[in-house]
């Protein structure tokens, strides 16, 4: 499943995190052709897109603290590497409110360095599993010092102009997309899904593939 947009509160994260379930309700065939309006929304209007003409993108939205995001990963990261050399995939930090911004610019700043090969499923590990609280960027560059990683070039990007900038972009392709929880899936700026909507996170995968299918097929 995943985390609904309204449960993102100070107060209500740590109720939200406790009580969200993580197994699916979705029992029926799953054969079927996705339905529209039911399985995944058609935007109004294209969404901002990144991959060059000829490529189909596909986001994740995510945030790192969203125990379902750090679930959805491993399952994630194998999808993403059987997928044909005409998809462009990347992943979006969400920012539904201020307190998302820190960890959302800690994505930001190891992407521009090249480090979310290396890093990007150890911030998980760290949040989940290690229990740290990596919620402000104090926190987050010592730890990001503990990785090997020199504290103030990480600093100099975490605060940069260009992360800056990145973030205002990624909380606007959010809002383009209507996340309205997240994990979530966006693709070719035209179709959003998610596991709310598909029944599961695995069956929200089956509704992008689907739905590449049907960009492909120029519908």
């Amino acid at each position: 499943m995943n985390m609904k947009r309204r449960e993102f509160s100070h107060a209500a994260v740590g109720a939200a995190l406790a009580s969200t379930a993580l197994l699916s309700p979705l029992a029926n065939a799953q054969a079927k052709n996705p339905i529209a309006g039911k399985d995944f929304h058609i935007l109004d209007a294209k969404a901002p897109l990144e991959a060059p003409a000829g490529k189909i993108e596909v986001v994740e939205f995510f945030w790192y603290s969203c125990p379902h995001c750090n679930v959805f990963e491993p399952a994630l990261a194998i999808w993403v590497k059987t997928l044909p050399k005409d998809i462009v995939f990347r992943r979006s930090h969400v920012a539904f409110n201020d307190s998302f911004v820190p960890q959302q610019r800690l994505f930001l700043a190891l992407e521009a360095m090249g480090l979310l090969e290396k890093l990007h499923v150890k911030v998980f590990t760290a949040i989940h599993v290690e229990r740290l609280n990596l919620a402000k960027g104090d926190a987050i560059a010592d730890w990001v010092a503990k990785q090997g990683i020199d504290k103030a070039k990480f600093l100099e990007q975490y605060n940069s102009f260009s992360v800056s900038t990145k973030a205002t972009r990624s909380t606007q392709l959010q809002n383009a997309y209507r996340v309205e929880g997240v994990p979530a899936l966006g693709i070719a700026g035209r179709f959003y899904t998610d596991g709310s909507m598909a029944g599961s996170m695995e069956r929200a995968l089956q509704v992008a593939e689907y739905l590449i299918s049907e960009v492909r097929a120029g519908r």
